[in-house]
């Protein structure tokens, strides 16, 4: 079975907004390097439009750093699913899944490859309660913003989810990349 890892940027407050955050070269490296396991990009409709076309066009005319072109290349070159209502199409690398995002992550879970990248907040509670999240993937940014969407709203689970903490990395540019397990 699969692993389905699920990876956020996160301020120090709490907020996982991307457009609050300018990440340094160390951190898009690490990105990179987290993507070698991936062969699926699981997203929702807010953030795939948020990344894509953007770094599918830096990929195409390497227009960023060296940094920002290596993690464009490898991570416009996955295959994704985008769960959306409104969103009709994408690219040839995108299916566009109306509705069951549970439902079908299990599905994809089951089938044989590499580990699936989930970057969706409105859909991690329902992820969380089916049990489909095995890892989080959260890089911690030096900054306090006061504004964007929070990972988890109040309420948003029932129960508590224990995690066993794996791997701490530090970057010179004052992230924290915290790895952590499903017990």
């Amino acid at each position: 079975m699969r692993t389905v890892s699920f990876s956020m940027n996160i301020s120090i407050d709490g907020y996982c907004d991307h457009t609050m955050f300018n990440p340094a070269e160390d951190v898009l490296e690490y990105f990179t390097g987290t993507m070698d396991d991936v062969d699926l990009l699981f997203f929702g409709r807010v953030i795939y439009q948020l990344m894509f076309p953007y770094w599918s066009d830096v990929a195409k005319d390497q227009s960023g750093t060296a940094a920002e072109n290596r993690f464009a290349e490898r991570f416009s070159a996955i295959d994704r699913v985008v769960v959306s209502r409104t969103l009709k199409s994408g690219d040839e690398k995108t299916r566009i899944l109306h509705s069951n995002p549970a439902e079908e992550l299990l599905k994809l879970k089951q089938q044989p490859g590499k580990k699936i990248s989930v970057d969706s907040i409105s859909m991690l509670p329902e992820l969380i309660k089916a049990e489909l999240i095995d890892e989080f993937n959260l890089v911690v940014h030096p900054g306090i913003v006061g504004r964007g969407r929070r990972l988890l709203d109040p309420g948003s689970l029932q129960e508590n989810l224990n995690l066993k903490l794996d791997k701490i990395i530090n970057f010179k540019s004052g992230c924290v990349a915290l790895h952590y397990l499903k017990q």
